[in-house]
């Protein structure tokens, strides 16, 4: 293994193995840690990779702990990328509130002050991450992503901008309207400043109404999310994804909340339902 990455941690798993690593970031001007899980060799073919984006005050660590998707990944072959969410040490900007700063760093790019020094996420996962696996693993360049609540809301936007890209995309109770959401509107004008125009490509709704790209999504969303009215909205999105004759599925599912109680119930969907595109020969 190249000296850019540091191995931390490396754990047998359903004949695979989980790791998580560190290594240092240009685009995010920090040290940054990611989680991955490499599947047991099938037929010498690299495997395709599914990016996991996790919510806001997550680490890389949430998913690869708590979501339970290693045993389907194995079975199916996927490699799972679990970034972390944000910049992280002491020299990075930070604010006392749970949804700004470390561990909310949005999937954007800031441009604000004292932001911009650091939090280039979008960069970091759209490209330098995704350079660093490919140079470090036996991975293919089929790939799919998705996520939770912020993280969500980072699949659905990195995979609306990079048409191509991604073979699907899917989410567990995303930001879809960011523009027009206490967390969106907290962030963006944080990060990004108080022009409106320029939180566009950043929020769901706005990408895929505009995007010409067209590729399958998948949205489980629980009735019981205490942050579905006024966070979350996936009402709005299917509105737009009907005008606009866009492959979108959502899926309101009963007694669920926002926690990982609800991704590990419906993770082997997800990646079912990514296979299901990235295995076709």
């Amino acid at each position: 293994m190249p000296s850019t990455l540091e191995l931390l941690e490396e754990h047998r798993l359903y004949g695979g193995w989980q790791q998580r690593y560190r290594h240092q970031s240009t685009s995010l001007n920090c040290t940054m840690t990611f989680s991955i899980f490499l599947p047991g060799p099938k037929d010498g073919t690299p495997p395709p990779v599914v990016w996991c984006l996790a919510g806001l005050t997550c680490t890389d660590e949430n998913f690869s702990v708590k979501s339970g998707a290693q045993r389907v990944a194995a079975e199916l072959g996927l490699v799972l990328v679990m970034p972390d969410t944000s910049p992280r040490g002491e020299g990075v900007a930070n604010d006392e509130g749970y949804d700004l700063g470390q561990g909310a760093g949005f999937y954007l790019n800031a441009t604000q002050e004292p932001w911009s020094a650091n939090f280039k996420m979008y960069d970091y996962i759209n490209s330098e991450l995704p350079a660093l696996i490919a140079g470090n693993f036996s991975v293919s360049d089929r790939q799919a992503i998705m996520g939770h609540s912020m993280g969500g809301h980072g699949a659905l936007t990195i995979a609306l901008r990079n048409p191509g890209r991604f073979s699907s995309a899917s989410a567990f109770a995303p930001i879809v309207n960011p523009l027009e959401v206490p967390w969106g509107q907290k962030a963006f004008r944080a990060y990004l400043g108080d022009d409106v125009e320029s939180w566009k490509e950043y929020d769901s709704c706005w990408l895929m109404r505009n995007s010409a790209n067209q590729l399958p999504v998948l949205i489980d969303q629980g009735d019981s999310d205490q942050f579905l009215a006024d966070q979350l909205r996936p009402e709005r999105l299917e509105e737009i994804a009907r005008e606009v004759d866009f492959p979108l599925t959502v899926r309101v599912q009963p007694g669920y909340d926002h926690s990982y109680f609800f991704i590990s119930s419906f993770v082997e969907d997800h990646l079912r339902f990514h296979a299901r595109y990235l295995l076709v020969s």
